[in-house]
């Protein structure tokens, strides 16, 4: 098939285009490199580094006509979303539109959308938190990607466009920027390697659904694969504390770093884990990677790039 994906050039969206190029497809990538890295995008896709709001990309996905759109595409900073929540929608959702209203009218047969887990169903009433938990997100960023499941059923409805929704946990792996508000396992693995001290915000006891990316993109093969519309959580069901998490990166980066806090960050949600059965009954898909087995890669990883830089 013919396929675009946005923020192709970024940390889950190239491993997303790696996989598909490999199965065969014919790939494009659509990303304006404002966090992705062009180093990312494989030599065999094609690359338009284009701004999904442009009306370049409009033009773009006129002209192409793709069969799949894979949106990985956004403005992820949960932080930014709440101090500018114009530009986050602008992003998150004009753009979405402006490439939906083009494709819609070339041929476009599916959508697969990266949706957010934690974010959108905010603080659990029960756990893990499964697709009919209460959505109650507490940021513009996750309004935004619910706004967006729900412009995904509009266009099935009056389109006939089926689309299939990936709420993901907190990704990391290989490829994960170390740098601005997202990706705690990069960013302590990186400090560690490098000999700077990380600090844990507040007490650490905050957890996440660690999940690790080639599980990832396998869920987003698995999904492109699937004949219907649907909306599924893809995480380990697992909870890890940010101290938990500190200390394993710190076994396998570098042991002699301490363990520190620093002040928590206002607003922060307390926990986060997402139950995977609906994906793993529909799908045929379920986590495979350990929490244990994914750090090892991904300390791995990163220590081979510090050395290639050296």
């Amino acid at each position: 098939m013919k396929i675009l994906v946005t923020g192709g050039a970024g940390f889950i969206g190239s491993h997303v285009a790696d996989a598909l190029l490999e199965e065969g497809h014919e790939v494009h990538i659509l990303d304006n490199l404002s966090s992705g890295q062009r180093e990312n995008v494989p030599e065999a896709a094609v690359f338009h580094p284009l701004d999904i709001r442009s009306e370049e990309a409009a033009r773009l996905l006129a002209d192409e006509r793709y069969e799949v759109l894979v949106h990985h595409a956004a403005q992820m900073d949960v932080r930014k979303s709440v101090a500018d929540p114009r530009f986050d929608a602008d992003v998150n959702v004009i753009g979405f539109l402006n490439l939906m209203e083009a494709a819609r009218q070339s041929g476009l047969k599916k959508v697969v959308f990266a949706s957010t887990g934690g974010a959108i169903y905010g603080e659990p009433e029960y756990t893990p938190q499964d697709e009919a938990h209460p959505l109650r997100p507490l940021s513009p960023y996750g309004i935004t990607k619910l706004v967006t499941e729900k412009y995904l059923y509009f266009y099935e409805q009056t389109y006939g466009i089926p689309y299939v929704v990936l709420r993901y946990a907190n990704i990391y792996g290989p490829r994960q920027s170390p740098h601005g508000e997202a990706g705690v396992v990069a960013i302590f693995t990186e400090r560690m390697l490098k000999g700077i001290q990380p600090f844990i915000n507040g007490d650490g006891l905050q957890t996440r659904d660690y999940t690790f990316v080639g599980d990832v993109v396998r869920a987003n093969l698995a999904a492109l694969k699937h004949p219907e519309s649907g909306i599924f959580n893809i995480g380990t069901g697992r909870e890890t504390d940010v101290v938990t998490l500190f200390r394993a990166i710190r076994d396998l980066a570098n042991p002699a770093i301490e363990e520190r806090h620093a002040e928590g960050k206002p607003g922060e949600q307390r926990r986060s884990v997402l139950g995977y059965d609906l994906a793993r009954r529909v799908l045929g898909w379920e986590p495979q990677v350990t929490l244990e087995e994914g750090l090892a890669q991904t300390v791995d990883w990163f220590r081979r790039q510090l050395s290639a830089a050296a």
